[in-house]
């Protein structure tokens, strides 16, 4: 917390969450698209949810561990993920 409270950067750091939920689009994502859920994340939709927006999904996967910063709590499940969902769409 300090990193953000000693060079008053805490409102630029949550700037994107604000505009992020103020205007949030809906529009049909018709790409290859997968997705991994992480089970302590913010925000977890239903797979149903996710399929009507993401209309050619071709990966889902539910993390055995790990949270909001996935990356950075938990970058070898995350980095075999990608590797699992890039050799499905190659």
């Amino acid at each position: 917390m300090m990193l953000y409270w000693l060079p008053d950067a805490a409102a630029s750091s949550a700037r994107i969450y604000r505009e992020s939920y103020g205007r949030r689009r809906l529009d049909l994502v018709p790409v290859p698209s997968g997705v991994m859920i992480f089970p302590r994340d913010l925000h977890r939709p239903p797979r149903r949810w996710v399929e009507r927006r993401f209309t050619d999904l071709r990966h889902w996967s539910a993390a055995p561990r790990g949270r909001h910063l996935a990356a950075l709590e938990q970058p070898g499940i995350l980095v075999e993920e990608l590797r699992v969902f890039f050799r499905e769409v190659r």
